[in-house]
């Protein structure tokens, strides 16, 4: 059974209050009830992970090759535009990783349209919501 660890970023722990234009009511409980359940449909075994700080990310980067995971799905929230930090310990560890957006970065202000996080991963969903979370795990699968 593949292991993949979800590693959601800064400020994703308001999801349901934090600007609900752009992500939703949605919590980010009910968000890992849904990845947890798409995870176990699809036979993947998922640990989530929530931090706001960008070494506490890092640390678990590093710990998804230590435990020897298959895959990360990261969404890296502010730090995807400038974390050569988050960039240079995925590359690092050697395993491929998808990094996901519940919004469209692309439609957002103009600094949220590049991601120094993307070059360095599997592949990037982004503007589906929690499906990009599902989506991701598909990828996860396949990879």
């Amino acid at each position: 059974m593949k292991k993949v660890l979800v590693i959601h970023g800064p400020n994703l722990n308001l999801l349901g209050t934090r600007e609900v234009g752009t992500y939703g009511r949605f919590t980010l409980k009910q968000l890992n009830d849904l990845i947890n359940k798409t995870a176990g449909d699809l036979g993947l075994s998922v640990s989530i992970e929530q931090h706001n700080a960008e070494g506490d990310i890092i640390e678990s980067i590093h710990k998804a090759a230590e435990e020897e995971y298959d895959c990360i799905i990261i969404n890296p929230g502010a730090y995807t535009h400038y974390s050569y930090a988050i960039r240079d310990a995925i590359r690092g560890v050697n395993l491929p990783a998808v990094e996901v957006h519940l919004s469209n970065i692309y439609y957002r202000e103009e600094f949220r349209s590049k991601s120094v996080i993307a070059p360095v991963c599997a592949g990037q969903i982004c503007g589906f919501g929690p499906e990009s979370y599902l989506l991701g795990l598909h990828a996860a699968k396949g990879l």
